[in-house]
């Protein structure tokens, strides 16, 4: 585990720097509490500091104080390094931020043992998040295709229109429908249709930009969000995602099944398309022209 070490005195930390690779440490070492402050900050910063209460630039206590001020998704246990033996001092660090504390001069088996202890902390700490991920994924994603669920694409549909009107942009939405999926599930079975659905949702994955959203509507219908999106750049984006759908046959474990989608386009800004329920109302009633008119076509509201 990598681990800072943030001590202006050079035998000291020469010293202590050895302690710590010798027990299998990564040690990343900061002359001063600047130097170390700009260490904790940083990307894949270490998880563990031993941070010296008295350094030139800034303060192990200050230090604490920061972090936590600014504190992120991820933990760092703090174990404050001191000759401060005074119980109101020691109260002072611990209320800064620090987790736990070394009296100089400390004994190794000591060290090791409040070393372990901060391990252990991240350890769960880590555990914990990966499980708040896992949950969340869960919560705001299609088990089936991986999309964002019904609920979250119309959240952040929501969330797009009020950022688009606040800046005065317009936002696009694409209501896109498998064309007979039903026959698709008749003919080859429903295990073909799941991977059909996977197969789709995979290419308009690949095809979409850093910030758009897609979400599994419903059943084989997707909703794809395109913030900053005018309608002339949405139905180019709907013109792409629909032949390459229906270029290549989706390989399944029923055989090679042709595929192609209907898709309804709808931009904000126009009125009555104020809000996220009226502007998707506007995307079905295309894609329900786009059937009516032969499917595997882009039309857009009017």
């Amino acid at each position: 585990m990598k681990i800072l070490i943030a001590e202006d005195e050079p035998a000291f930390r020469r010293l202590l720097e050895e302690i710590l690779v010798k027990w299998g440490y990564e040690v990343v070492v900061a002359r001063d509490g600047n130097e170390a402050y700009q260490v904790l900050l940083s990307e894949d910063a270490p998880k563990l500091a031993i941070l010296d209460w008295k350094m030139p630039g800034m303060e192990g206590v200050e230090i604490c104080r920061k972090i936590r001020r600014d504190a992120g998704e991820f933990y760092t246990y703090i174990i404050l390094l001191t000759s401060q033996q005074r119980d109101e001092d020691l109260v002072i660090g611990m209320e800064a931020g620090a987790d736990d504390y070394i009296i100089k001069p400390f004994k190794h088996n000591e060290l090791k043992v409040r070393l372990r202890a901060g391990r252990r902390i991240i350890e769960l700490q880590d555990e914990l998040l990966a499980a708040h991920k896992i949950l969340y994924a869960k919560a705001t994603h299609d088990s089936l295709t991986g999309l964002l669920n019904h609920e979250e694409i119309l959240s952040i549909l929501d969330k797009e229109l009020a950022r688009s009107g606040r800046d005065g942009v317009c936002a696009s939405v694409i209501m896109v429908d498998i064309d007979h999926f039903k026959m698709v599930n008749d003919t080859y079975g429903h295990l073909a249709g799941d991977a059909v659905l996977r197969i789709t949702a995979e290419k308009m994955h690949s095809m979409e930009r850093s910030y758009d959203s897609i979400g599994r509507y419903g059943g084989e219908e997707f909703l794809i969000v395109l913030p900053e999106c005018c309608l002339e750049c949405a139905v180019a984006f709907a013109e792409r995602l629909r032949s390459c759908i229906s270029q290549d046959s989706m390989d399944t474990s029923e055989g090679l099944i042709p595929v192609t989608i209907s898709l309804g386009v709808a931009v904000s800004g126009k009125e009555g398309r104020q809000d996220g329920h009226s502007l998707v109302k506007a995307a079905d009633a295309a894609l329900y022209k786009a059937k009516e008119n032969g499917r595997n076509r882009v039309e857009v509201a009017a």
